[in-house]
């Protein structure tokens, strides 16, 4: 068994406030609020953000895409994101959770720069989009460059604990520069081989073990005891 002995932090994606209100209460570290779980997350109603905000109290980030499929977004989409980061900052939000791609799979530079400095001083997180580019390292770059915070990332893999490599050579190249989270299919089961493995101090899981979208409460309980043994 592998034994882990740094200091880690734990991000729960939640696709409901009741979601929400139960990672906070069983040892989520911060929450990721999204909705739509089948179509990756998506971001949530205004009424359930502000309803989140007023009962939760650890660190409350919001993803903004306004639909799910590919990270290429018409003029008419972006301006929507912008108008969903501006309510955020409003309502006291602490970070959000976006990334735009061009349709060559590379970073959007202009259209992310543009909702870096809207977001700001909001933590600001790149999300999995960045496992459709081309090129990680470059993309990592950009992103770092960009202003963002957090890059969240399963390796380039559909999961975590399959993209362990390139998370390794990523967290060692850029971990100084950018917060790297793991994310992707990370439970109770691989958690401590992940931690093992990539050294990065933050790690992303929605803690769901069926065909729901509510978070199992005996998962994070688990996954949180593996991750301060």
């Amino acid at each position: 068994m592998l034994k882990v002995y740094c200091k880690t932090l734990i991000e729960i994606a939640c696709f409901s406030v009741e979601s929400c209100i139960k990672a906070q209460e069983f040892g989520a570290d911060r929450i990721e609020f999204c909705s739509q779980y089948a179509q990756g997350g998506i971001t949530p109603d205004y009424e359930d953000i502000i309803r989140a905000k007023k009962l939760i109290h650890i660190p409350l980030h919001v993803i903004i895409r306004p639909r799910g499929g590919n990270f290429f977004y018409t003029p008419e989409e972006i301006e929507v994101m912008k108008k969903d980061i501006l309510f955020c900052k409003a309502q006291g939000v602490e970070g959000v959770v976006f990334g735009v791609l061009n349709e060559d799979h590379t970073i959007h530079e202009t259209v992310n720069k543009q909702l870096v400095d809207l977001s700001k001083p909001m933590s600001i997180t790149f999300h999995r989009a960045i496992d459709e580019c081309v090129n990680s390292e470059d993309a990592f770059k950009k992103i770092i460059d960009l202003g963002f915070t957090r890059v969240l990332t399963s390796g380039n893999k559909s999961k975590a604990i399959e993209g362990l490599n390139q998370l390794k050579t990523l967290q060692n190249k850029f971990g100084n520069e950018i917060i790297i989270i793991p994310g992707g299919g990370i439970r109770s089961s691989n958690i401590e081989e992940i931690i093992f493995e990539t050294t990065c101090k933050e790690y992303h899981s929605a803690a769901i073990v069926d065909d729901t979208e509510q978070i199992n409460i005996s998962e994070l309980i688990s996954i949180k005891t593996k991750m301060t043994v």
